[in-house]
């Protein structure tokens, strides 16, 4: 594991009055110091039992709900870490898990004492990240300090680097917070990503072929993300208020005196009002669409009830209700009346998402196998899920594996030189660039000892920045490389490639649905789609693998059974149908007792491949 941090601080243990004390120094007293003393990137580095790291977390955002979620509320009555929920359970989990490793450390657990924080240094930082948007909050030593109760005088809640961070307007440059020529809707959709536009449409236009109004509001502020379709695919297509995003200030209510309130993981007492203090940062710093600020989420749902108060729609439809705005607008149609809709679109794994949780009335799944996990993490108390493939997926019938084989060759070896006899895609995620390295590194190594003259092309996810490969590009040895435009992406090209690769990319399963074999890469523990355990996947934990991997393909691909797909993915081409026809169908007559797509746990699934639901 590559370290989480970067300052330049060391763990030293000192005394007091014969008890022992941690203190946290600068590194250059390491190499003087003649006690029990450690890099806290080291510490950092330090793996730590993923179920101690789970409870603990869902020990900490407890006790955090118990102690606080009455502090700060929407007017619609949705509480601060209601809302909040997923970045919040991230940054707790970022404190658990230095807690967990100072515990791992031998001197500290043989003589476990308060800490000392270094003066001065910010007790909420930022974590390196990939993602051109995101902002990957963490909590610095010195922050873990003071929440186990250090005294701080001196140390501003904020880093330098968030203090600096120049604070760049995202915001759309649409016009207008509330067009007047709205007009009744029987829809209203919302999309931020890139992923949510491309899995929503393809059912917006199926609903209006039916003859139902729709509105798409895209609340995208990365224009990378925003979506193209409109009018030509039969709906209205109408982008946020320009300054909706730009909305920052205090978290009133969530600076509050310490108190006798903690919370124990592991041996270590959690001062909560301490906790809530460093959590507010997030929600006074944070910004864009994915991590709105707390007083954007109070505008956006003002502006979300006004929207809904105008078009007056009967379903509310969503591609995300985890967080910060799909919890907004999942509540929001609540209390206007709509029934909400979630269309899945990315894959699942119990550990897929920071918080499990969905709110909305009907949940669409891809394949079989979400039928738990979304049963598990509903919340809705009427929630039904609905086995009906992936919208986003229908148009791979019609892929031209030819055409995005050329345009791979062309990227390998521009100018009509010879491309590589077979390429290999590799399907990014949003890594740190240590993180991104070690995969990298991994899928490299694998290639060149494989053999057989491989090229590969890297995809970025679509929330990356380009810039995020260019040293992998400029190696001098190796497979030749190329990277996709981010416009194309994986999906775009997947289909030429001789195999693909990836840790956790929803383009594994387009891939397998096309018979693309598939490499889940990844050091032993890291999280995959799991379609190892479905017979769609090879696992590869190091590079010696991969080439075993790669070296079997000369064999030809093995046939898939359907129901290995459809455990994974219910792949017709009709998704986008199917999910219309339902939507319709609940405005008109809700749940029909007698539906045979509607079974209960356990139940067979349609004899007439019509899907399968459960309640």
């Amino acid at each position: 594991m590559s370290p989480r941090t970067t300052g330049g601080l060391g763990l030293v243990r000192s005394s007091n009055v014969g008890k022992p004390t941690w203190t946290l120094v600068g590194t250059g007293v390491l190499a003087h110091a003649r006690t029990d003393h450690i890099h806290t990137t080291d510490l950092d580095a330090t793996t730590v039992d993923k179920q101690l790291l789970r409870s603990g977390v869902e020990d900490v955002v407890e006790a955090v709900d118990r102690y606080s979620a009455k502090w700060a509320a929407t007017p619609g009555g949705a509480d601060w870490l209601h809302v909040q929920h997923v970045p919040v359970r991230r940054f707790v989990a970022e404190i658990v898990r230095k807690l967990l490793t100072l515990n791992s450390w031998a001197p500290f657990a043989s003589a476990p004492g308060p800490l000392t924080l270094a003066p001065y240094e910010g007790l909420v930082g930022l974590r390196s990240s990939s993602s051109r948007e995101y902002l990957a909050y963490t909590v610095t030593w010195s922050g873990v300090a003071y929440v186990l109760g250090a005294a701080a005088p001196h140390n501003p809640t904020r880093s330098a680097q968030l203090r600096n961070r120049a604070r760049t307007s995202t915001a759309n440059t649409e016009p207008s917070p509330l067009p007047t020529d709205l007009g009744r809707q029987d829809v209203l959709a919302l999309s931020w990503t890139s992923r949510h536009a491309a899995t929503l449409t393809p059912v917006l236009a199926e609903l209006a072929r039916g003859g139902q109004r729709s509105l798409l509001l895209d609340l995208a502020t990365d224009a990378a993300e925003r979506c193209s379709a409109g009018p030509a695919m039969g709906f209205e297509l109408r982008a946020a208020p320009s300054d909706l995003f730009t909305v920052s200030g205090t978290a009133e209510g969530l600076h509050r005196p310490d108190d006798e309130q903690v919370v124990q993981v592991e041996g270590h007492s959690i001062q909560l009002a301490r906790l809530v203090r460093l959590l507010s940062v997030l929600l006074e710093t944070s910004g864009g669409c994915t991590q709105p600020s707390w007083r954007t989420v109070v505008r956006a749902e003002s502006w979300l009830d006004d929207i809904l108060s105008t078009t007056r729609p009967h379903t509310v439809l969503l591609s995300n209700d985890t967080s910060p705005l799909g919890v907004l607008a999942a509540h929001a149609a609540e209390r206007h009346g709509a029934n909400s809709v979630h269309v899945q679109h990315g894959a699942w794994t119990p550990e897929s998402v920071a918080w499990p949780a969905l709110h909305s009335r009907d949940i669409i799944v891809m394949g079989e196998r979400d039928l738990a996990l979304g049963r598990g993490w509903a919340r809705h108390p009427e929630a039904e899920v609905h086995v009906l493939g992936q919208p986003r997926f229908d148009v791979l019938t019609s892929l031209s594996r030819q055409t995005q084989r050329r345009y791979l060759e062309n990227l390998l070896a521009p100018g009509g030189r010879r491309a590589p006899t077979r390429i290999a895609v590799w399907a990014c995620q949003p890594f740190n660039p240590d993180h991104l390295e070690s995969h990298a590194d991994l899928l490299l190594d694998g290639l060149a000892e494989a053999g057989g003259d491989w090229g590969l092309v890297i995809a970025p996810h679509p929330a990356q920045g380009a810039d995020a490969f260019t040293a992998l590009v400029k190696r001098d040895a190796g497979p030749p490389i190329a990277v996709a435009d981010p416009r194309v992406g994986a999906r775009g090209c997947l289909a030429g490639a001789d195999v693909l690769a990836s840790a956790y990319s929803t383009c594994g399963i387009e891939a397998a649905l096309l018979g693309i074999p598939v490499l889940e890469i990844g050091p032993p523990g890291e999280r995959t789609l799991g379609l190892t355990s479905h017979g769609l996947a090879t696992r590869c934990e190091a590079a010696g693998e991969v080439a075993e991997a790669l070296s079997g393909l000369r064999a030809g691909p093995a046939p898939i059974p359907r129901a290995a797909l459809d455990a994974v993915c219910r792949w017709r081409g009709d998704s986008a149908t199917r999910i219309a026809q339902l939507i319709t169908d609940r405005a008109t007559s809700g749940p029909r007792a007698d539906d045979s797509t509607h079974h209960h746990p356990g139940a067979a699934a349609s004899p007439k491949d019509e899907g399968a639901s459960i309640r």
